[in-house]
């Protein structure tokens, strides 16, 4: 698809996007950044990786496809650097897992003829780092892109046809309604697992020698680097706040079933959450 693909930001998505790509025979070039010198002699050693930099505006020339695989809060930041190396016509995409304020303000970004379109592949793991990265790692899985309304269809339509050749299953919405929905689905799920372990945290230790399996599937996500969800959840803050005070809403339902010994609430509620989990 591409003669050559630059990777900013080599971590557990941004590399596996390298190994899926090698592995898929997507570019004949692979080539990346990061700022740790450290991660980039790292990337040296990778059999995905056809070559490290060290500045991004270096390792944007010659590529067709630019894909910025760094925290939420450096993404735009970033894409100001990268104008005097972006190939005439470049496309260039992100895995942030917010959309509306990095898209909006990528619009007001100088560069050139290249074209900026948000993506937020919904894959990954509580885990962080290239160690974990692994080319299976967006077989099925969902991706979000977030065209603006003006942004050309060809290279909207370039960008997911680059994902779905990860495997990826593809769909388009507005930046604003793509944060709406990952509130809900994606950042909520995080807070409601901390929360949780935050709480029992506060419990007697033992406590944890006596969890069983639910406890554990429950708080998996609770692992995620903390600064790394700080981030998120701060540039969404606007959208999570209103998924909180819709999931309160209903915690104050089932609570109310509990005091009142309302049962046929409460076993409405279970009934209802058992057949959203169950049509996944």
């Amino acid at each position: 698809m591409f003669d050559q693909i630059t990777i900013l930001g080599p971590g557990l998505l941004g590399a596996s996007i390298g190994i899926a790509a090698r592995e898929r025979g997507l570019a004949k070039r692979i080539v990346s950044w990061s700022r740790r010198v450290e991660t980039r002699a790292n990337c040296l050693k990778q059999s995905w990786c056809s070559d490290v930099f060290d500045c991004p505006e270096a390792a944007c020339k010659g590529s067709q496809l630019v894909i910025v695989c760094t925290p939420v809060q450096t993404i735009v930041p970033l894409l100001t650097r990268l104008s005097k190396g972006l190939e005439s016509g470049a496309l260039i995409t992100d895995v942030g897992s917010t959309k509306s304020r990095i898209c909006r303000e990528a619009k007001g970004v100088d560069l050139g003829d290249a074209t900026f379109i948000g993506s937020h592949p919904m894959a990954g793991s509580e885990q962080t780092g290239m160690a974990h990265a692994r080319g299976d790692l967006f077989d099925t899985a969902a991706c979000i892109v977030t065209p603006l309304e003006d942004t050309p269809a060809q290279q909207a339509g370039r960008i997911a046809a680059f994902w779905e050749a990860l495997g990826m299953q593809v769909t388009h919405v507005s930046p604003e309604r793509h944060d709406e929905i990952v509130a809900h689905i994606s950042h909520l799920p995080h807070l409601l697992a901390s929360a949780l372990c935050s709480f029992l945290a506060g419990k007697a230790p033992a406590w944890k020698s006596l969890a069983g399996k639910g406890l554990l599937d429950t708080t998996r996500i609770a692992s995620g680097d903390p600064e790394l969800w700080q981030q998120i959840l701060e540039s969404n803050r606007d959208e999570v706040v209103r998924a909180i005070n819709g999931l309160e809403e209903e915690i104050h339902q089932i609570k109310s079933a509990l005091i009142n010994q309302n049962t046929a609430s409460l076993k409405q509620r279970l009934e209802r959450g058992k057949n959203f989990r169950d049509n996944f």
